[in-house]
């Protein structure tokens, strides 16, 4: 990903292998934190359950450069 987007901007849906039907959770919970933009991306992660290892490299890449602009945003206030 480029990370030209907003941290906490809406993220493209991740389609799960199989349809919304075969989605599984990967196993670990995931607190809320209060923070819109780190939600999020726990949220993106979440979805990664039953969608084909390929695609991950792409939501993590996109989830580190959220956390990364949240940090960086946070070094500025």
């Amino acid at each position: 990903m480029s990370g030209t987007s907003e941290p906490g901007a809406p993220a493209e849906p991740v389609e799960p292998l199989g349809g919304a039907d075969s989605v599984e959770p990967i196993g670990v919970e995931l607190l809320p934190t209060g923070h819109p933009g780190v939600d999020a991306g726990l949220a993106r992660l979440e979805a990664l359950g039953g969608v084909p290892a390929e695609a991950h490299v792409a939501v993590y890449e996109d989830v580190h450069q959220r956390l990364a602009d949240t940090l960086a945003a946070l070094d500025q206030e």
